[in-house]
């Protein structure tokens, strides 16, 4: 049936599926080899639906799910489950890991966990050519690990990692391009404006800037130029580069997020679309309502941010599962504020 996991014998008999004669062992994204399987009660592939090349490696106790394919040369070994709709490319390694639904896994790529610990994909996840996740970590919604990338510690919800050691260069965004969304804010400005994103309810803000030879200034109010009055605020500050902060929503608490020197930069998202956001001018703000979640990184050696919060802080009134955060917002419209 749709949906179910079914375990696929190493060295099933031919007999039990008969194999399409379209087979294109260097492209995934073409039929591979299909099994159509007989409808006997004792064929333990009865009902399975997907394309197993006969040159795939699969140990005894691996699960495959609806839809998904795994091309010649490919290896599933002990502790292996495929959600459904599962791409394993040519040469792919996989032990001891649990891998989501529409989660693509590019030729060459090694996935090892441990019969201690096993490495979990989560849906949506795209492991590129010659990857390598050697370590029982857990790669979060539709992260993006670039060709050749080590990754050895968890990597958060859309993140895009390259490099060995893995590290984030950028995150996944709705938005067209990779430029973050910024405010110019150079020279004079004696008026506040109001910028809308794609992002529910979060809106970019330009204070007022007056450059003096006796020093610059700029300034918000409460209330009115910031869209609510704290009780709260927090500075962030001696970030190295590599490192992310945030990777939480809140249930009510309102943020005001200011880099007052340096730069950072922020994404935002509120379960239908992300977007990211430069910081860069200490005249620069943005506003992150409530059930956003918000992620800070890219900080310059001398970033300080200051984020104002509406609440005192209280742990309960964090979310920092990604996955009760879109649990949370499924049910919310999003029009974005364009």
């Amino acid at each position: 049936m749709p949906g179910e996991l079914m375990k696929i014998p190493s060295s099933a008999p031919s007999a039990l599926c008969r194999y399409s004669s379209t087979f294109h062992p260097r492209r995934l994204n073409t039929p591979l080899v299909s099994r159509v399987c007989n409808t006997t009660d004792d064929n333990p592939l009865k009902g399975f639906q997907g394309m197993i090349s006969p040159q795939a490696n699969i140990n005894s106790n691996a699960t495959i799910g609806q839809g998904s394919r795994v091309a010649e040369g490919a290896t599933l070994g002990p502790g292996v489950a495929l959600g459904n709709d599962v791409n394993v490319a040519e040469g792919a390694i996989l032990v001891h890991a649990v891998i989501g639904d529409n989660v693509e896994i590019g030729p060459g790529a090694m996935l090892c966990g441990n019969a201690g610990a096993t490495l979990r994909v989560e849906p949506g996840v795209v492991i590129m050519a010659g990857a390598v996740v050697s370590a029982p970590v857990v790669i979060a919604t539709g992260a993006r690990i670039q060709p050749g990338a080590v990754v050895v510690r968890d990597v958060p919800p859309h993140a895009i990692v390259t490099g060995n050691p893995a590290q984030i260069i950028g995150y996944t965004v709705s938005s067209d391009g990779d430029a973050p969304v910024s405010v110019d804010a150079s020279g004079s400005n004696r008026d506040a404006s109001v910028t809308p994103t794609l992002v529910r309810g979060v809106t970019l803000h330009r204070f007022p800037k007056i450059l003096d030879l006796r020093g610059n200034l700029t300034v918000g109010e409460f209330g009115r130029t910031v869209p609510f009055e704290p009780k709260r605020y927090f500075m962030v500050f001696g970030v190295p580069n590599a490192e992310i902060r945030g990777e939480h929503a809140h249930r009510e608490c309102k943020q005001f997020l200011l880099c007052t020197q340096g730069r950072c930069s922020v994404v935002a998202d509120d379960g239908h679309h992300r977007e990211e956001f430069l910081l860069d001018d200490p005249s620069v703000g943005i506003y992150l309502p409530p059930l956003t979640w918000g992620v800070q990184y890219k900080y310059s050696p001398d970033a300080v941010l200051l984020v104002f919060a509406s609440h005192y802080y209280d742990s309960a009134e964090y979310i920092r599962s990604y996955q009760e955060f879109r649990t949370l917002t499924a049910g919310i419209k999003n029009e974005g504020n364009a």
